[in-house]
């Protein structure tokens, strides 16, 4: 059994308001801070296994609280239950149980002994065996109905089988085959394939768990045209829940698409204007737009149009007079919107840029080359300066080709007119320094004294004085 108890760092507190978490049977005590509601303990609310749970008197007196275990009177024997209610809002649960006044309300006998538990322990480890036992007892029966659960009571002395089946079913001779063969009473019960699917529980496709397995204790029947006032496609696979049958979340707002369609025109009414006729192709129900179409069976020359707009062209209609256009007035203040969903959301949005660092080296380079071509020239050698070049080699070679400055501080020479033939782009020699052959005007690069690399300049052109 689960223990209601929470330990924090000053001492066990007890849970008064909350119930059992992992069952949709709970009920929250929000009287359970009222000063006098644990002194009332007349009716006790008991629950066992599975959806089953009942309410008894505290005929002895017993002080009983949220997560004791009790031994409470059964037909025959005792069962073995945990307390989940206590105080005032327990005869408020019996009237939304409608329970009848007249109806026979049985006892609490006393807290669980250590010799009750242990016969709770033995009939519980019987229910699995029992239970595929009696699935072939039914099998060869030929009786078309499934075997779900079974429960035995807390004394061991009753079995209740949880089956469900589409017809009516005719179980005389299995309850004889079953007493027989399990020594005990034998108590069926029909569930439905809903109350199945809750029992086994799951994770529906709205990624949280069953709303019949958390919550849900009364089934509303659900139809298809649940699905229709939503405009939902008809798909039977997608309709369907776990359990084979429409969904119930079918219902939840389905109320709300029915007091908003109201508000937009019927399907049967067409639009007329000077060109065309309109017919109705679909609808935003929550949003109040309605797309028309030139063609009843598919969309061609689609208009979409607010329900203020449906109504006025309508009116105009009654009166036999026609519109030039159907979105005269909507489609000025409507955006259009992507009909795709992939559209709506780029799928590369997180991708980081490329070519950021390129671009970074790019312009540092242009600045440096700019630098370098307005650097001042030595005057003794008579140089002129070199124009700016067209394009700049990228990448570290082009860097290491820069043109390098004279050292010292010479005095800027004046510059002189550039050379008619390949002067600007023609690197200058030095004096003294031996030129080395090159192919396809690619510089060369040898070691210096210091045992850094120079580049060495192109002399293949000549050098205007």
């Amino acid at each position: 059994m689960d223990d209601f108890k929470l330990k924090n760092g000053s001492g066990r507190l007890c849970c008064g308001g909350c119930g059992r978490q992992n069952n949709k049977l709970n009920t929250y005590d929000w009287l359970a801070d009222i000063p006098g509601n644990a002194d009332e303990q007349d009716m006790v609310e008991v629950q066992f296994k599975n959806t089953r749970k009942g309410y008894y008197k505290n005929s002895n007196g017993l002080h009983l609280e949220k997560g004791d275990i009790v031994a409470v009177e059964a037909s025959p024997g005792h069962d073995i239950g945990t307390v989940t209610l206590t105080g005032r809002l327990v005869p408020l649960q019996m009237r939304k149980a409608n329970l009848k006044p007249d109806a026979e309300i049985r006892r609490i006998y006393r807290k669980v002994k250590p010799v009750d538990m242990e016969k709770y322990e033995e009939a519980k480890s019987r229910e699995h065996d029992t239970m595929i036992r009696s699935r072939k007892i039914a099998e060869s029966l030929g009786l078309q109905m499934k075997i779900g659960d079974v429960e035995y009571q807390g004394d061991g002395n009753k079995a209740i089988f949880y089956y469900i089946a589409d017809e009516r079913v005719d179980f005389r001779q299995l309850i004889k085959v079953l007493a027989e063969t399990f020594r005990v009473r034998i108590e069926m019960k029909q569930i439905g394939a809903r109350q199945e699917a809750g029992r086994i529980g799951g994770i529906g496709p709205c990624g949280r768990e069953l709303c019949c397995a958390t919550w849900m204790t009364n089934f509303v029947s659900v139809s298809t045209s649940a699905a229709r006032f939503q405009d939902i496609s008809l798909n039977p696979q997608k309709l369907a829940g776990q359990c084979a049958k429409l969904k119930c979340c079918l219902n939840y707002e389905v109320d709300a698409y029915v007091e908003c369609q109201k508000r937009l025109p019927s399907k049967e009414i067409t639009l007329e204007t000077l060109d065309n006729m309109y017919y109705y192709f679909k609808a935003d129900i929550l949003k109040g737009t309605i797309t028309y179409s030139t063609d009843k069976s598919f969309l061609a020359n689609e208009v979409t149009i607010s329900a203020r707009r449906a109504f006025e062209v309508l009116n105009m209609n009654k009166r036999g007079e026609k519109p030039e256009k159907l979105d005269d007035e909507f489609s000025g203040r409507e955006s259009q919107r992507s009909k795709d969903l992939l559209e709506q959301e780029s799928l590369t949005r997180f991708d980081k840029t490329k070519g950021g660092k390129n671009r970074k080296k790019k312009q540092k380079g242009q600045a440096s080359q700019n630098n370098a071509s307005a650097a001042p020239v030595e005057a003794g050698n008579g140089q002129a300066p070199e124009a700016p070049k067209e394009k700049e080699n990228k990448g570290p070679q082009g860097r290491n080709n820069r043109p390098q400055r004279p050292k010292g501080n010479p005095a800027p020479a004046a510059p002189q007119a550039p050379a008619a033939e390949n002067a600007g782009n023609a690197p200058q020699a030095k004096a003294g320094q031996e030129p080395r052959p090159n192919r396809n005007g690619r510089r060369n690069f040898r070691r210096n004294n210091e045992g850094n690399k120079r580049p060495e300049r192109n002399t293949n052109t000549d050098v205007q004085a």
